[in-house]
């Protein structure tokens, strides 16, 4: 008989007497040496979650099992009930999953004001990609006074120039869930161009390039565009290979919202496409959408050119946030050349008369060369007022233009111009302007992963006086109710494919997105039978419901469904990342200027 069979024989006599018996068959049977017990041993394990359905992020089916583990990794798969746990979780009738990847936020402010992020972290999300086409950092005089309002409309000091600074930042305050960041095309301009609408010279864009070259040496995962919003229209496509191949170079990809999502779509993809081969880099488009009236119907093309490109060997593929409404600025509903100069040049333009005739008979009449979204739209129902900064705007949220131009007495357009003048060009707005089947047929794509495009926001304290999006609060429970258990559109474990594994691939975060030993332990636990989304057009600040437990870094911040104040979250510096040193070399990549 083992000494394992004797001491589970005693039953459930005391620690001590089972420890004594043992001992004295072990003189008897003259055995020199034995391992203490296992209740005076020191924890195997932090955390066991144990009885649980495992999901492990692969799309493979789910499988019975126990999770352990320790120091912030996830160590042990399997039967653990003998193991001795800190902590152990009860997962019975619940699925247990990688943490979910938001492949893009809009949260480097908002998580100054409350970093632990509860919008994001009731959806299950443990890791956020930021910095679309204007990110955090880099920053110059210029562009510190055009943030201004949104600094103000937060509450913050920004005391960072650079990358460096700003993660240090977010170091010292502490995280409730990853984050990771992309350097901005557009704020690379700004900081060599300003906001004019003029073509960037060969010693800018060596400039350009400087600055994203810095940008990955500090950090960042690649470098983004966002091509609809001034001054980002202004550049060309070889000025966004000449940065995109400095990301490439660094081991980092390119992101974008391209330069149409709506009539000109198509021919927005193929330069996309250019982009991604010419540069040689993995590409991501952000938030795939065939947006705009005339376009319902225009998804299965869109997936076939994609699907097209990635046969011949581009490395590109897409996200969505699954509603069938867009979010974006108020201002967008201008064309380009009247942003020449910014925020402060466009409200001067509109208190022209002249120019807002001219305006006006733009947004009337359809256009090619950028996405003119008065025409995109069934009428000023379809546009509904989300945040303003001006405090005395605050009564406009949730209410439609059309409800708004009827109570002032005034036509919509003249509305939209008289919005724009008092909050100073900073009004969001959420455009109903998208056909459900296109929308989930974009979802289901293997190669489309899911984002918020949404700040991390709390229906508390400052930011609860904002109107967001429902996708803020909404998006990955959504995609479980609506696509996985309603519609039957996707498995569950290809879901949860979509969320983790997939997008950690995309990102190169090779130590999260799965489940397996060695991986940091971003883990959710919830039952696939009641999770949901609760945010609505005209409810938003709803938080998500049904995460049971979501751990960061093997730390809960949800512990039986509630928030627990923890803020393990961590800064995720993309491969091109170089700690403090040695002064480096010149950027890597095979372009010294756009041609």
């Amino acid at each position: 008989m083992t000494m394992r069979a004797i001491g589970s024989g005693l039953g459930g006599a005391p620690a001590a007497v089972r420890a004594a018996v043992v001992a004295g068959v072990v003189g008897v049977l003259g055995v020199v040496a034995v391992a203490p017990a296992r209740d005076i041993r020191r924890p195997e394990f932090d955390v066991v979650i144990e009885h649980g359905r495992v999901i492990d992020g692969t799309g493979a089916p789910w499988f019975y099992g126990d999770v352990g583990i320790k120091a912030g990794r996830i160590v042990a798969i399997g039967t653990l009930r003998d193991a001795v746990a800190r902590q152990r979780i009860d997962a019975t009738g619940r699925v247990v999953a990688p943490g979910f990847i938001d492949m893009l936020g809009q949260s480097e402010y908002s998580v100054l004001v409350e970093p632990r992020l509860p919008s994001k972290v009731y959806q299950g999300i443990t890791t956020e990609i930021t910095g679309e086409g204007n990110s955090v950092a880099p920053v110059n005089d210029a562009i510190a006074r055009a943030n201004e309002p949104q600094y103000a409309h937060f509450r913050i000091t920004r005391d960072w120039n650079d990358f460096s600074g700003y993660f240090a930042r977010l170091e010292r305050q502490g995280l409730g869930i990853n984050v990771a960041s992309y350097v901005g095309a557009t704020t690379a301009r700004e900081m060599v161009i300003g906001y004019a609408d003029r073509k960037a010279t060969p010693e800018e864009i060596t400039r350009m390039r400087e600055l994203v070259a810095t940008a990955m040496r500090q950090g960042a995962v690649g470098v983004s565009s966002s091509l609809e919003y001034a001054p980002a229209p202004y550049a060309s496509t070889e000025e966004l290979i000449a940065l995109a191949d400095v990301a490439a170079g660094f081991g980092g990809i390119y992101a974008t919202h391209m330069r149409s999502e709506q009539d000109d779509i198509l021919a927005s993809i193929d330069e996309t496409i250019r982009i991604g081969r010419e540069a040689h880099v993995p590409v991501e488009i952000w938030h795939l959408k065939a947006g705009g009236v005339r376009n319902f119907g225009l998804m299965p093309e869109i997936v076939g050119r994609i699907e097209r490109a990635r046969a011949s060997g581009v490395d590109i593929a897409a996200d969505t946030y699954a509603y069938p409404a867009w979010a974006n600025d108020l201002s967008a509903f201008i064309p380009p050349w009247a942003h020449d100069g910014g925020n402060t040049a466009l409200v001067k333009r509109l208190s022209d008369p002249a120019i807002r005739t001219r305006l006006r008979q733009e947004l009337e009449t359809s256009s090619a060369g950028w996405d003119n979204e008065w025409q995109s739209v069934s009428g000023p129902e379809a546009i509904l007022i989300s945040t303003v900064l001006n405090p005395s705007l605050h009564g406009l949220q949730g209410h439609t233009l059309a409800d708004i131009a009827r109570s002032r007495g005034k036509d919509p357009i003249e509305t939209l111009f008289d919005i724009l003048v008092e909050d100073h060009a900073n009004t969001q707005v959420a455009v109903f302007g998208m056909a459900e089947p296109d929308v989930a047929l974009a979802a289901v794509q293997p190669w489309v992963s899911f984002c918020n495009d949404s700040e991390g926001t709390s229906t508390e304290g400052l930011l609860g006086n904002d109107y967001p999006h429902p996708r803020a609060y909404g998006t990955f429970p959504r995609v479980l109710r609506k696509y996985v258990r309603e519609e039957r559109r996707l498995s569950l474990e290809e879901a949860i494919r979509k969320f983790t594994s997939l997008p950690a691939s995309r990102l190169r975060l090779a130590d999260r997105g799965v489940l397996k030993s060695g991986q940091w332990a971003d883990v959710v636990v919830f039952d696939p039978a009641t999770v949901t989304d609760k945010a609505t057009f005209e409810a938003p600040n709803q938080l998500s419901e049904g995460m049971q437990w979501v751990l960061v870094n093997g730390v809960p911040v949800i512990a039986d469904g509630k928030l627990t104040g923890a803020l393990p979250g961590a800064v995720l510096r993309g491969p091109g990342y170089l700690a403090p040193g040695p002064a480096p070399g010149p950027a890597p990549g095979r372009r010294a200027s756009a041609p």
